[in-house]
């Protein structure tokens, strides 16, 4: 083998020139490379650098909603109808889920439901987020917690409480479990009750964990307490006797108003069938309705001393003119009305008293047509009541140029016209306060308000004398009658509507009243639908509920009671007319 000496510098390559531009050319295209490195450090940093500043807070930086606690409920009192309390909720990451077999099993019976059902919650692996159980006790939270399971977290929240329950049900209302309110005051006042929600921003890593607070916390506004005009323990013994009431009678349903004829303040507003806020599970529109203030009906008898009431300001009739109801009917443009019992003369006041269907139509047709809409109109008839409530309705009191003479007929002792039994307890606020009507408010308010002027004092004093009679000893509704206190009222039983006509066995019976009955204090209104267990007059079936009401609520307000002798029921009580 030979060595062969290779001389580098004989090489031609090496011994060849360089072109000078060439290595001028890779120097600056080096260059041009960092300054183009330099362009896009300084345009990513400094010119346009919120695109990757956003980018990064969508990785790792949050919002955290601070909730505000949701304002109280009460009652006139201070008594709580509505109010939160912390019920932490538990989320989980099943991206991050630490299956452990145990714990799940112990995690499923906390929140008490089945391993399945977790399972079912935590199978997909590419969600970051789900709920497993809203609003819990602390304490199980707690034992929760203790678990350590990697993923599974809790938030802050609220849940309501309604101490009150069902009793309360249609004035409260609830909320969803996302605090918004659903029906009745929490619904109307969301706004105010809800408050501020605040906020933190703070930087996560991947589990979820925080791991620094930045910016400001904006702290959450507290929503604002609400004082109701309601008395929580009126409202409970109003419902409670209603609730007996309808299941006496085999009902389909009841109501119960309360009013301060002084200040138009709702003490009570009861239904029945009730629901109860805090367990709402299959819940049906029966027992959500606010009967009181959605349903409307024919008020029947209980019309008629407004039609007396409009004769005596007009000079028509007084007290004790005479009036021939004899035989007991009387023929309007070819129909028939007719009273329950025939009664020969009766005066203005006996009408009321006996309930005379005769007697008040006689009345009412010596008044024009306009007369006596411009009368319910001012008592609240036909118009919608100025409450915050969904549902509120107007009922139906149609234009008086259309009435025909009988419907004017009808009209005066409560047919043909519709209202509900709000409207109905609020129109009787005319004879308790002196001639006046009173608006009707579910908020405190404080000292006497004033009225609107319907009919002068003397009037409605007279008025107020006759319905003192017609809840004495031979009138219709003698169990109205209260223990230690002097009532009036009017019955009432009217005829249910069914498609274009009147169910033949089909019945409301209702009672509206006031007491003391020289110087009223509450009116209170009752309307029992559909009683089916042998009776169904007014006087028999709604009149007890207001007795007992008028009784508990008076005493309640701390009126002296006006009357040292027992009420005297009579057994044979005239039946009013419908």
């Amino acid at each position: 083998m030979s060595n062969r000496s290779v001389q580098l510098s004989s090489s031609p390559l090496l011994a060849s020139k360089t072109p000078v531009w060439r290595s001028k050319f890779i120097v600056a295209a080096i260059a041009l490379g960092f300054l183009g490195l330099i362009a896009r450090a300084a345009y990513v940093q400094v010119i346009a650098n919120d695109f990757f500043l956003r980018q990064g807070e969508v990785r790792f930086a949050r919002t955290l909603t601070l909730p505000a606690n949701r304002g109280r409920v009460l009652d006139r009192n201070g008594l709580l109808l509505a109010s939160s309390v912390p019920a932490p909720s538990i989320w989980a990451n099943p991206e991050d889920i630490e299956r452990d077999p145990a714990k799940l099993r112990e995690l499923a019976r906390l929140l008490k439901m089945s391993s399945a059902e977790l399972d079912a919650k935590l199978k997909d692996d590419e969600k970051t987020f789900v709920w497993l159980r809203r609003q819990l006790d602390e304490p199980v939270v707690k034992e929760i917690l203790a678990l350590n399971i990697k993923g599974v977290y809790d938030i802050k929240e609220y849940k309501r409480l309604y101490p009150e329950g069902e009793a309360a049900a249609h004035i409260v209302g609830f909320t969803n479990v996302e605090d918004q309110g659903q029906e009745g005051v929490e619904l109307v006042f969301q706004k105010q009750l809800a408050g501020k929600p605040g906020s933190r921003r703070v930087i996560k890593d991947r589990l979820g964990r925080v791991v620094e607070a930045v910016g400001e916390t904006i702290p959450p506004e507290d929503g604002m307490d609400l004082q109701l005009s309601v008395d929580s323990k009126v409202q409970f013994f109003a419902y409670q006797k209603l609730r007996d009431a309808v299941e006496e009678n085999k009902a389909k349903a009841g109501s119960v108003v309360v009013l301060d004829a002084q200040t138009g303040e709702i003490l009570a507003l009861a239904n029945y069938p009730s629901y109860s806020p805090d367990k709402r599970v299959n819940l049906s529109g029966e027992q959500l309705r606010n009967r009181a203030l959605t349903d409307t009906f024919e008020p029947g008898s209980t019309m008629k001393p407004f039609a007396v009431a409009l004769a005596l300001e007009k000079g028509i009739v007084k007290p004790e003119t005479p009036i021939q109801t004899a035989p007991g009917r009387i023929t309007i443009t070819g129909s028939t009305i007719t009273d329950a019992h025939p009664h020969g003369v009766l005066t203005v006041n006996e009408v009321i008293q006996k309930s005379s269907n005769v007697g008040t139509v006689k009345m009412a047709m010596q008044m024009q047509p306009r007369e006596m809409w411009e009368m319910f109109t001012q008592v609240g008839y036909g118009q919608k009541p100025q409450l915050p409530f969904p549902g509120v309705v107007s009922g139906r009191l149609r234009p008086y140029k259309t009435w025909r003479p009988i419907e004017q007929a009808t009209m005066s002792y409560g047919y043909g016209i519709s209202a509900s039994l709000f409207q109905v307890a609020r129109a009787y606020t005319l004879f308790a306060r002196d001639g006046e009507v009173v608006p009707a408010t579910l908020m405190k308010a404080s000292g006497q308000v004033q009225g609107a002027r319907v009919i002068s004092v003397e009037n409605a004093k007279a008025m107020r004398k006759m319905l003192q009679m017609a809840a004495g000893p031979g009138g219709t509704a003698q169990k109205a009658q209260t223990m230690g206190y002097s009532v009036g009222g009017k019955t009432g039983t009217a005829h249910k509507q069914e498609g274009k006509g009147y169910a033949g066995k089909k019945y409301r019976g209702f009672f509206v009243g006031m007491a003391p009955i020289e110087a009223p204090r509450i009116v209170v209104a009752v309307m029992i639908d559909e009683p089916s267990n042998g009776r169904y007059y007014g006087g028999d079936v709604a009149a007890p509920v207001f007795s007992q009401t008028v009784q508990q609520t008076l005493r309640l307000m701390g009126v002296q009671p006006d009357m040292a002798v027992k009420p005297q029921i009579v057994s044979n009580a005239v039946e009013e007319s419908f």
